[in-house]
Order: C-alpha cells, then sequence, then structure tokens
C-alpha cells in the first residue's frame, strides 16, 4: 500500500514578541533591593545575637545576685544546723508557684530548703559545689522545662571556728528569657523593615535624579529626529561626554553622507545633459550618407557619459570621516600603487622615495585611501623629472583617541605658479572639470579631504624644486 504522504502544519497564531529588557532604574532598584535584604539581614541576625548574648550575661548577674541575697540571710544556729534564709525575698516571683523563678539551698547534714515556686518541683539533678565554686549551666532540659540556673557554694562559719558547707541555686525558666528577645527580634524587625523601606524609597529617588542625564540625552535623539535639533546638547555630566560627542560625529557624518549623495545625483544630472543633447541632435538632424560620422560621434559621447559616470559615483563612494572607522596601514598600499606607476611610467626612469612613519595608519575606509594617495602620486609621477617624495607622520593631539595625519607628495618638476594655485584648489562643480595644465583631476582629491573634515595645500618643494601636495587631517 502507497505510504500517506506527511503534510506541514502551520500555525496561524502570531509570535509571541520578545520580552522588554528591564530599565536601568529597575535593574538598579532589584539589585539595591537584594543588597539591601541582605545587608539589613545580617545586621538584624548580628543584632539578635548580641541582644541573646546581652541577656544571658543580664540573667547570670540577675541570678547571681538572688543567690547572693540569699546566702547572706542564711545563718547557722550554735549547733551547727542551717536556718531557712529569712523570709525577705528578693523579688515577689519566688513566692509564687510556677512562676518560673526559683531558689534551692543544699547544705550539710541534709539540709534542703526550697522557695515558696519550687515548692513540688523536680530539683534532683542539682549537685553540691564546694565553698567558692559557682556555675550558670542553662539551657537544661528537666521535668519542669528548659531552664537556666546558676549556683554557688560557699561555707558559713560557726561560733566554735567550724563552717557548715552550703550550695545555693536560682533558677529561671527559658521561656521568659525567650519572650524578652522575642520582644526585641519583634521589634528589631518592625524597625529594620521601616528603615528598608525608607532606604528603598530614597535609592529610587536618588535613581531618578542619577538617570536624569540619561533621559536629556533620549529626549535630545527625539528632538533631532523630529529635526527640532542639529545635534545632541553639549552640557552633559563628564561620563556621557564622550559618549554624546561621538553621537552627534555619527549624525554629522551621515547628514554630509546625504548632502554628498544629493550633489552627485545633481552633479552627473547637469553634466549628462550636455552628451544627450549632441547625441539627440546627431540623430534628428543625421542622413544616410553620414552615417559613419554619426555612428564615430555617437560613441564620443557615449563613451564621455560612461567616464562621468564611473567619475560620479568614485565620488559618492567617498565614506568621510566615520567615527568608528578601522586603522588601515599606509606603507603597504603605498608600495603596491608606487610599483604600478613605475611600469606605467617605465620610460621616465622616476625614483620614488617614502619617509612613512612607522605605524602609520589611515583612519576610514580603504578605497579613499586609494584614491587620495593613487591621485597625489600619479600627479607627481606624471610631472616629475626623474625623483617623487612621499613623506607620511602622525601627528597626535592631547585629548584626542586618534592622531592626526599628515600626507605629503613632492616632485622634481615645473612646479605650480603661485598666481596659478588658488585655482588648483577650487572645488570642481561639473563632474568633467580637471584642472588644466596640471594633468590631475582634483575634484576627487577635494572631495576626500572635504569628507574627512581635512585640508589640501600646494606649495612648491623645498628640497625638489617641484609642486608639494600636503593633506593634512585632524586628530579626532
Amino acid at each position: 500500500m502507497p505510504s500517506r504522504a506527511l503534510t506541514a502544519t502551520t500555525s496561524n497564531e502570531p509570535a509571541s514578541p520578545p520580552s522588554r529588557p528591564l530599565s536601568l532604574a529597575a535593574r538598579a532598584a532589584i539589585a539595591t533591593g537584594f543588597v539591601l535584604a541582605g545587608f539589613l539581614g545580617l545586621v538584624g541576625l548580628t543584632l539578635s545575637q548580641a541582644n541573646k548574648q546581652r541577656a544571658l550575661s543580664t540573667l547570670h548577674d540577675r541570678l547571681q545576685n538572688f543567690a547572693i541575697a540569699y546566702i547572706t540571710n542564711t545563718d547557722v544556729n550554735r549547733y551547727g544546723k542551717l536556718l531557712p534564709p529569712i523570709d525577705t525575698l528578693p523579688d515577689p516571683n519566688f513566692s509564687g508557684p510556677g512562676s518560673g523563678l526559683y531558689a534551692v539551698a543544699i547544705g550539710d547534714h541534709g539540709f534542703r530548703w526550697e522557695s515558696s515556686s519550687a515548692i513540688g518541683r523536680d530539683f534532683n539533678f542539682l549537685k553540691p559545689l564546694e565553698p567558692g565554686q559557682s556555675r550558670f549551666v542553662g539551657p537544661i532540659d528537666t521535668r519542669m522545662g528548659r531552664l537556666y540556673y546558676y549556683s554557688k557554694g560557699v561555707a558559713l562559719d560557726m561560733e566554735t571556728g567550724k563552717s557548715v558547707g552550703l550550695t545555693m541555686t536560682v533558677a529561671q525558666s527559658e521561656d521568659q528569657l525567650e519572650g524578652e528577645n522575642a520582644v526585641f527580634r519583634h521589634t528589631l524587625v518592625i524597625w529594620l523593615s521601616i528603615l528598608g523601606v525608607m532606604l528603598i524609597v530614597l535609592q529610587l529617588l536618588l535613581l531618578r535624579w542619577s538617570l536624569t542625564p540619561l533621559r536629556k540625552v533620549a529626549s535630545d535623539m527625539s528632538r533631532v529626529e523630529r529635526g527640532d535639533s542639529e545635534q545632541l546638547d553639549s552640557q552633559y555630566p563628564m561620563e556621557l561626554t564622550g559618549l554624546t560627542e561621538r553621537i552627534n560625529a555619527f549624525i554629522n557624518n551621515e547628514r554630509e553622507q546625504r548632502t554628498r549623495y544629493r550633489h552627485t545625483l545633481a552633479d552627473l544630472a547637469h553634466s549628462l545633459k550636455t552628451p544627450l543633447a549632441v547625441i539627440r541632435s546627431q540623430l534628428e538632424s543625421a542622413t544616410a550618407g553620414d552615417e559613419v560620422a554619426r555612428r564615430g560621434s555617437v560613441l564620443d559621447q557615449v563613451r564621455r557619459m560612461n567616464e562621468l559616470v564611473a567619475y560620479q559615483l568614485s565620488r559618492a563612494a567617498t565614506s568621510g570621516r566615520q567615527t568608528f572607522a578601522s586603522a588601515i596601514p599606509i606603507a603597504g598600499h603605498a608600495e603596491d600603487l608606487v610599483q604600478s606607476l613605475e611600469k606605467v611610467y617605465a620610460s621616465k626612469n622616476v625614483l620614488c622615495e617614502f619617509d612613512i612613519a612607522d605605524g602609520a595608519v589611515f583612519y576610514g575606509e580603504q578605497g579613499d585611501l586609494l584614491e587620495l594617495l593613487g591621485n597625489l602620486l600619479e600627479n607627481a609621477f606624471k610631472w616629475a623629472g626623474h625623483r617623487v617624495l612621499l613623506v607620511v607622520k602622525m601627528q597626535p593631539q592631547a585629548g584626542r583617541q586618534r592622531p592626526g595625519l599628515l600626507l605629503c607628495v613632492e616632485d622634481d618638476g615645473p612646479g605650480i605658479a603661485d598666481d596659478k594655485i588658488e585655482k588648483v584648489l577650487q572645488r570642481g562643480v561639473r563632474g568633467d572639470e580637471r584642472v588644466q595644465g596640471h594633468g590631475i583631476g582634483l575634484s576627487i582629491v577635494q572631495d576626500i579631504v572635504h569628507a574627512y573634515q581635512g585640508e589640501l595645500t600646494v606649495d612648491r618643494s623645498t628640497e625638489f624644486g617641484g609642486a608639494r601636495f600636503c593633506v593634512k587631517l585632524a586628530a579626532s
């Protein structure tokens, strides 16, 4: 039998959106809550243990004082018989049965005395002590419950010079001590809880005040997106200054890139008007007899249009200064370009020298570096007699993360007259514009330098006597 085909089922239920991460304030509040809870819990435990030790010390002193008071009120007759303590109670609870406070005396010759509260209670676990000995024990399990007791052994002197041993014990039930500790813990928990709530509220207020600059950054970003502001405000705390400066640089780069694309499209459209008009005129006015001439003219115009498009695309591709640009080593690319140019201008036997600083890098796109170096070096090779010099130096600046760059190309050619330098440095506005008489299209170089917020200067080489083109990019 044929097997049943498996059918895939799809669910029409929309996928649940990913959970939104907690805000910084919520994260800080939760972390502070856990830390505060742990800290206050540790403080409460420490205070509770300290109070317990203090209560034990107080109980020891209290039972000791009761025992001494009873011993003071105990006497011996002339026959060596111990007399019960005088009925002067150090605490009324000794007279109440089951009050939890008990006094028991054990002496020589079978003497035994118990307070009214201890009558009917089992204190057989008590042992006599030697004179001068004392003992504080507890809590211990007895038939009356858990007890703390203090025992002290003494020797009472007789008139005959002999002494009679006596061990006085005062005991208290654990319930009374635990009751006091429970009251303390309850009060401690209440006050620590109130303190914790107050600290959390204070922490939230401090967080709200501390995060105000971040909210201001978000608000300023919204104003930039709406077009109400050109960039972020400059008044931010020191910790946010680096972030906001890079955001402003990113905004400026994006705005310049958009402007460059717009200008490039406008220049391209303007540059193509003339070739298109010539082609149209040739096609409309051509006759059957001049087919060859018309074809050659159209091909020339098409070739020119192709060059214009390639040139304008090269201008538009200039990425410009970037906030997060990689460092591109210059030496290797310069050597490759010079090797290619030496083959092209092999008949001139040009010697190109390098003065490139160690570790010299270009912060930007590799294509921009190649366009910049290629145009300047090609111009130098074209107009040089026999020598060309490439100088590259880094220019660090205090307070800037990326150093500046100085790139100069010199040759021993005829140079450029002083009255023509200003014309050479004029930024081209037409896609096919070239500096006449010098053989290099400086429009691309000017666009790249402008995009990287640099400066291009032309003067005479002091070493070779020819032209010197220097590009200076500022530190960032």
